[in-house]
């Protein structure tokens, strides 16, 4: 049964997931950019007012999230979640992660899964703690990163990547082919380069930062 919070709890897990707020995504998917605010989900007479199809339809477009992908953010309500965390800084050590992008759990921390995301079904969810300010201004010292090895990761999504040769990096997706990925830097220069796809191992897609 659909539920009114529900649906708009996982209209802003939805926006979350893509690097917007609910008004972002409603400007990106061509409405009104009041049209998910929280002033919107509640009539003047108190009574619950829903998004309607037309709206949602346009929102899942503009997101390239499928219907299937949008039910599963609108889970019931339970137990808070622990995932595991890890500082960014120590991702790179041996044994970190599987051969898959999976967190291994030895010299890991918990960390609660902030509620904008507690839906996600991704059972590898995992945050990355900023250890320093070389990300600027994109990302800063603390900020933490959800990221999922199971999202599709496309061009424009910032990701989690590992090399074959044990480094990990924060990059955004420019592009890929069969051959290469060309990816940009998060710091004020947003440099571009171009990696032969034999030297990666596994990227992961940025989900939510707390900032």
């Amino acid at each position: 049964m659909l539920k009114h919070d529900d649906i708009w709890r996982a209209i802003d897990a939805l926006a979350s997931s893509r690097g917007f707020s609910p008004s972002g995504l409603a400007r990106r998917a061509g409405l009104d950019a009041t049209s998910f605010n929280p002033s919107k989900r509640v009539a003047i007479n108190g009574k619950p007012r829903w998004p309607s199809t037309e709206s949602l339809s346009k929102a899942l477009a503009a997101a390239d999230c499928s219907l299937a992908e949008f039910l599963g953010l609108m889970g019931e309500d339970g137990p808070p979640r622990h995932i595991p965390l890890l500082p960014l800084g120590k991702a790179a050590r041996e044994g970190a992660f599987s051969d898959h992008g999976a967190p291994m759990q030895d010299g890991w921390d918990e960390i609660e899964l902030p509620g904008v995301v507690s839906e996600l079904r991704d059972p590898d969810l995992y945050a990355l703690k900023v250890t320093d300010d070389g990300m600027q201004p994109t990302y800063r010292k603390d900020d933490v990163m959800i990221v999922s090895p199971a999202a599709r990761v496309q061009r424009g999504d910032r990701i989690i990547a590992r090399l074959r040769d044990g480094e990990v990096m924060v990059r955004e997706l420019v592009g890929r082919t069969a051959d290469h990925i060309e990816w940009a830097t998060l710091d004020a220069t947003h440099a571009t380069t171009r990696l032969d796809i034999a030297e990666l191992l596994w990227m992961a897609r940025i989900l939510w930062v707390s900032q």
